[in-house]
């Protein structure tokens, strides 16, 4: 099993009605969390998302909101960017 987040936390969401199917958001999620059904994109694993953001920064139709740099995901990012132990406040 790979990297995983809190289960049920995330905040992340599609609004299906403004999602055209580019598929963008799949390209850029380094976890996998979307995938295309039929001519819209789906979450399949919600759970999987660290809540970089990478999605939402990448979608050209604003369908997919997500608040990132929040709680764990933020940690893990910085401390594989800065390559130091920081703290995400949950201990």
């Amino acid at each position: 099993m790979g990297l995983r987040y809190l289960s049920g936390v995330v905040s992340l969401s599609i609004e299906q009605d403004k999602c055209r199917g580019c598929g963008r958001c799949t390209e850029v999620c380094p976890h996998g969390v979307f995938a295309m059904k039929g001519d819209k994109v789906s979450i399949i694993d919600r759970d999987a998302c660290m809540e970089c953001g990478a999605c939402a920064k990448n979608c050209p139709f604003a369908a997919i909101s997500v608040n990132p740099g929040v709680g764990c995901a933020y940690k893990v990012i910085m401390s594989a960017l800065f390559g130091e132990k920081r703290s995400c406040g949950c201990s």
